[in-house]
This record gives C-alpha cells, structure tokens and sequence, in this order.
C-alpha cells in the first residue's frame, strides 16, 4: 500500500471512530438524563409519603417527651412533628428571641418581622427542653425579652415536638448580650443557657395557639420540606428528549453530500 493510502485509510479510521464515538456519547447521555429524571420521580414519590406521614404524625394523641436518660440513644426522628407533653416548669430570665419573618399564610393575626420566644422548660425528671412559645411583633419583642408572661410554677403542657434548624454558612452569630439568635438550631440555642440547666433536650417543643389576639402566637408550626423533584424531573426528561433530537439531526447533515468548491 501506497504512503497516501495509509495516510488516507488512517484518517477514514479516525473519522469513523469520531463518528461511532459521537453516538455512543449522545445514546449514553439520552440514557443517563433519562435515569435522572426516573430517579427524581423516585424521590417525588418518597417526598409525598413522607409529607403524609407528618401530617398524620401531627395528629397522634401526645406522648411523654422522652426523659434525659433517653437523650442519648433515642432516635429523635422517632418524636418529630408529633404531639408530647412534658411536665416541669420555663426558665422565663433564661429565653432567647430568634428572629424571623411570618408571611401573609400566618394562622394568627399578627405577621411580619418579629421574633420566636423561645423559652427553656426544666423538666421535673431533669434535664431542659426549648419550648417556642410562639410569635412577637418585632415592635412588641422588647416586652418579652425576658418573657416575664410565662406561666409561674409546675405546669403540664402539650405541643408538637420539632427539629433543630440548621445554620448556614452565612447565618450571623448570636448575639448574646441582647439573647438574640437567628435560627432555631438547638446546640446554638443551649449554649445561651444557663449551665445549671443542661443537658438540653434534642428536639424543642412548638405551642398551640392559645385565645385569639393572644401573645405569643403559639400554633404556627409548618411542614415544609423543598420539594422540587417534579421540575428537576421534567428538566432531565426534557434533556433525554433533546438529547436524541439533536443526534438525530446531526446524523442527517453527516448523509448531506458534500457541497462543490
């Protein structure tokens, strides 16, 4: 064989190893976006069950919190977002303010700015648990910066145990001269508190409303995990689609003669 045959056979190698190569690239990503977007139907499917368990969680006859021997070995994904009752008595001098911002689907009368009173509740068995005891207008906080109108004594009371919140990486720090924090993140939260008190429980406990127009605004608890999986989904399917469609169309012009000099 020739020199320029060689030279002419190596780069009809290449070329057709492009080619092949190309469609298997495009087959595979049509194949992968299509897993994709299979798998965030997956978690759409697991995201509903989930919400629907909370709501029915929600709606259980209370339960004791668990006592402070528990703390370390209980699963706290076992108590949230169900109802529990403690008996003991809040620390009102002890309340710290987390700042938030209630929208127009606020189930009392006041929204807007304001703040979380979030008061600790001693355990009469031990050990301390953070109550929310609910929503303050920012223009009102002040009067309950100490939350002086917390029930006095040994009481019995029921609300719906949470999770602490996370904070991020641009969540300010607290401030701790004024008992400001920004987050309802339980370890942020017990480290405002007295020592005497400790340990903290490992979930807090969110109040029921109590009579209409009354401060704090108890009872606005909400279930709200980020459920985007139905848009991720279409995006990805929408790639799969896309994905052959532009093969497609690049295997036509490959067929197209090429056009005289």
């Amino acid at each position: 064989m020739s020199p320029s045959a060689s030279v002419a056979a190596a780069g009809e190698g290449r070329r057709a190893a492009l080619y092949w190569g190309f469609i298997v690239l495009m087959v595979g990503l049509t194949l992968l976006f299509a897993g994709l977007g299979k798998w965030q139907l997956d978690r759409l499917a697991w995201k509903e069950g989930l919400l629907a368990e909370v709501q029915q969680r929600l709606h259980l006859d209370p339960v004791p919190f668990p006592s402070k021997e528990a703390w370390d070995n209980i699963d706290p994904e076992t108590y949230q977002y169900r109802p529990v009752t403690l008996v003991g008595h809040f620390v009102p001098d002890q309340a710290v303010r987390v700042f938030t911002s209630l929208g127009d689907d606020a189930r009392g009368q006041y929204s807007g700015p304001g703040y979380w009173i979030m008061t600790p509740f001693a355990l009469l068995n031990g050990g301390t648990v953070l109550v929310n005891r609910g929503f303050v207008p920012d223009n009102l906080s002040g009067t309950y910066a100490n939350d002086a109108a917390a029930p006095r004594g040994t009481v019995s009371i029921t609300g719906i145990a949470m999770p602490g919140e996370d904070a991020g990486a641009f969540t300010p720090g607290p401030n701790s001269q004024k008992r400001i924090e920004w987050v309802r993140n339980i370890a942020r939260l017990g480290r405002m508190v007295d020592a005497s008190l400790q340990p903290i429980g490992p979930l807090y406990v969110d109040l029921p409303a109590g009579p209409k127009g009354s401060l704090p605004q108890g009872g606005e608890t909400t279930v709200d995990f980020p459920n985007n999986h139905m848009g991720y989904a279409i995006t990805w399917f929408g790639f799969a689609i896309l994905t052959p469609v532009m093969l497609l169309v690049w295997l036509l012009r490959q067929r197209r003669p090429p056009e005289p000099e």
